[in-house]
């Protein structure tokens, strides 16, 4: 059960936060929310689809880290081995919170004390020993605001993609080196026929919005899929050889 508080220098000022990437400290996952003005940072290492909000007809766009349930594929001992790790990972264990002030709502900085990332002895300090916030604490708040931003300017993005119906759903059939095959369901992505056929006024609305590159972005990072079964193949070998 999470146990979330207001961050603040008197109930927190020893409270440390451990950053190295590891399953004990909830990185084994096999995937994360996104949002469309991340996904070019996200496009040259994992696949970007699409997954269907439970008992709605609403859309989230995610990165997939591996082929299964509980599964992240780029997580080995050393830590995670990829060029970018998605800010919704990142921000673990904060959170965005909102406040009544004199102004109205302010958004401040939650944390969730029963995650295992949170230490008083390992990790980084959210407070120096007289009282100020750290370096660490300021970057975390920067990435919570940048969540929200971006979370503000894709609110509408699955509206705007069904609206020109270029979402489509997808079956990954996958065949690994041992030889082993799977299939990947559940997950849906941008219908690459339609968008060779929209009009240039689709496309013009859809870059004022500034959805048509990640809608691109989308559409690259599905050659990601590969390097999944590669390193499925290869973790699923290691296995075998231990047995």
């Amino acid at each position: 059960m999470s146990s979330v508080e207001l961050v603040n220098k008197i109930d927190h000022k020893d409270v440390k936060v451990i950053t190295r990437r590891a399953e004990e400290l909830g990185d084994n996952v096999m995937l994360v929310q996104t949002f469309p003005l991340e996904l070019r940072y996200i496009q040259p290492h994992y696949p970007i689809v699409f997954q269907k909000v439970r008992d709605s007809d609403r859309f989230i766009v995610v990165a997939l880290f591996g082929l299964e349930d509980g599964e992240n594929l780029f997580l080995e001992e050393a830590g995670w081995n990829a060029g970018y790790i998605p800010l919704m990972m990142q921000r673990q264990p904060f959170q965005i919170g909102f406040q009544k002030g004199q102004d109205g709502v302010v958004r401040v900085l939650h944390i969730d004390m029963s995650s295992p990332r949170v230490s008083k002895t390992d990790g980084s300090s959210l407070f120096s020993e007289f009282g100020e916030q750290t370096e660490f604490l300021d970057y975390m708040a920067s990435a919570l605001e940048t969540i929200h931003l971006w979370g503000e300017q894709g609110e509408n993005f699955d509206k705007v993609l069904n609206k020109y119906n270029l979402l489509e759903p997808v079956t990954f059939d996958i065949t690994l080196e041992t030889g082993r095959q799977a299939q990947l369901l559940g997950f849906h992505t941008i219908n690459e026929e339609v968008l060779a056929g929209l009009s240039g006024e689709a496309l013009d609305e859809l870059n004022k919005l500034g959805y048509l590159l990640p809608i691109y972005m989308a559409v690259a990072s599905l050659a990601n899929v590969k390097k999944l079964i590669k390193l499925k193949s290869q973790r699923e070998a290691i296995d075998y050889q231990e047995a």
